[in-house]
């Protein structure tokens, strides 16, 4: 249950915002046709249209920013949900103040007005934490006081309900402040200006700055007009100004920053996939085998990748590794690695040793403690043996004409390059006659989460290999569209571009499969 609500926290936030609109407005109409409750509404009827106005503006900010992504986006919904809370909680106190029998009912929504007021000072502290950065030893003490703050003062508040600690509504259901009221006001005042100090001497852009100082100054200006109190209609009004303040301001600043960013995202994706052999037939003269592969990155750029190339007229070489991490770190991981190992393949020597010598160059310059997953076979064209070695890569899957299906072939593994250096690792030899084939990947297969937080398997991947005999581009298809049935349910979280439109969990997804011609031999 909680999950759900998690997943679906951002709608939620948008229909609870025009539900609250929606409420006051049918409040307000009902006050205007009884006589006896507009009446009563008088002195209140300012703070009430500034409730209804406000909550509208609530809801049209919360569709606003509902796509916004990045450092303090969940807190800044949540300071908009809260706010169109105050709204509605003062509303309702105005409708009930003053009727000895809704006394209660007028209490209660005075203490949630008052809850809300802390849990926005607390939202706008870890937005602005977020969002501008804040350091330094102060920083470090609010992150601890704070939260001490905010619990000590609920309890002051909650205490209330026992007895009159800071405010009460009396018989007549008119709300009453008692002489220790001014404890409400110490928490506010302790965060805001401890929140003060940081924005100034955060290193943000000082428009940035200015914007988030509106959240404290303009509801303490409106707390000196309407001569101390706060909770009251204006005060919101003030907040939610500040608000739309700080989404033209800093949002905008923020994603101008993101498109920037994400047009140079856009270009590395771009270097990456030209790095990896993307023409298809990759050898158009050399008739006596086919392949084919794909890579979906989870990000823009990743660090899986695959490769192959010729070593001499009669060996070709695969590659295929999955590099840790995600992103730029990986993807530049992944170029170093795909050159180290490309480049002592060509020596023409065992696999096996191609592996020792690119782990040894891998672990010299590793200071980030990166790793990469490697599976490589060397392919003697002329007689269809394949010399093989494993880096901690996933099993390959052999088909065999001769059976008609793929199997896994759960090969020993060594330990993954750039893990520790002077390790050694082995050879095996594969051999394929006319029409077998063989399928490497990486975990982003296997691996692929459904909603149900089950994992796709090699063994589904396996059946989606046997589905029908088919070319290598059409093996890569139906892998593909195995995983796409696998589970309808896509959910985005936040991460980038996910494997396939049914993944919830992003995993990079590389895969390669080739298969001996009529000729001598294979790949794809």
């Amino acid at each position: 249950m909680l999950k759900k609500i998690k997943e679906n926290a951002v709608l939620i936030g948008l229909v609870f915002t025009i539900a609250i609109a929606v409420m006051l407005i049918v409040l307000s109409y009902v006050g205007y046709m009884n006589p006896q409750i507009y009446a009563r509404m008088q002195p209140y009827l300012y703070d009430f249209g500034i409730d209804i106005m406000g909550a509208l503006v609530c809801a049209a900010l919360f569709f606003g920013c509902m796509k916004q992504k990045g450092d303090g986006t969940r807190a800044f919904r949540t300071l908009v949900v809260l706010v169109s809370g105050g709204f509605a909680a003062n509303a309702v106190m105005y409708f009930f103040m003053g009727v000895p029998e809704f006394a209660k009912l007028t209490f209660a929504f005075a203490l949630i007005s008052k809850l809300i007021d802390l849990a926005m000072i607390f939202l706008f502290y870890r937005y602005v934490r977020e969002t501008l950065g804040f350091n330094g030893k102060l920083a470090e003490l609010a992150e601890k006081g704070v939260p001490i703050l905010l619990a000590i003062e609920s309890i002051v508040l909650l205490s209330n309900i026992f007895f009159p600690a800071t405010f009460f509504v009396d018989d007549t259901g008119a709300y009453q402040a008692t002489g220790a009221s001014v404890a409400e006001d110490i928490y506010l005042i302790a965060v805001s200006a401890v929140t003060t100090i940081l924005i100034v001497k955060s290193d943000s852009p000082r428009n940035q700055k200015a914007a988030a100082l509106t959240f404290i100054f303009l509801p303490l200006v409106n707390y000196a007009l309407g001569m101390g109190t706060f909770g009251n209609g204006s005060q919101y009004g003030m907040v939610l100004m500040s608000l739309i303040i700080m989404y033209c301001i800093i949002f905008n600043d923020k994603n101008s920053k993101l498109a920037a960013t994400q047009t140079e995202l856009n270009m590395a994706t771009e270097i990456q996939a030209s790095m990896l052999p993307s023409i298809f037939p990759a050898f158009p003269n050399r008739e006596e085998f086919d392949l084919y592969a794909s890579m979906d990155p989870a990000k823009e750029v990743g660090g899986d990748f695959y490769d192959f190339f010729m070593i001499d007229d009669d060996h070709l070489g695969v590659v295929i590794a999955d590099v840790s991490g995600k992103g730029v770190p990986a993807a530049l991981f992944m170029m170093i690695s795909k050159t180290i190992i490309q480049n002592y393949a060509m020596l023409g020597i065992s696999a096996s040793e191609v592996l020792t010598r690119a782990n040894d160059s891998l672990c010299a310059q590793n200071k980030m403690d990166m790793f990469v997953t490697v599976w490589i076979g060397i392919l003697e064209l002329s007689t269809g043996k394949m010399n093989c070695s494993s880096a901690g890569h996933e099993f390959p899957a052999i088909y065999r004409n001769r059976t008609g299906k793929f199997e896994l072939f759960k090969d020993k593994h060594g330990l993954v390059l750039g893990g520790m250096d002077g390790m050694f690792y082995r050879d095996y030899e594969l051999r394929f006659g006319k029409g077998d084939k063989i399928f490497v990947y990486t975990d982003g297969v296997p691996e692929a989460t459904n909603a149900n937080n089950e994992l796709f398997g090699n063994d589904r991947m396996v059946e989606a290999l046997n589905i029908r005999e088919a070319n290598p581009k059409e093996v890569l298809a139906m892998v593909r569209e195995s995983v796409d049935a696998f589970d309808h349910q896509f959910t985005d979280l936040g991460t980038g571009d996910l494997l396939f439109p049914c993944c919830i969990k992003p995993r990079d997804a590389t895969a390669c499969v080739a298969v001996l011609q009529e000729s001598e031999c294979f790949f794809c």
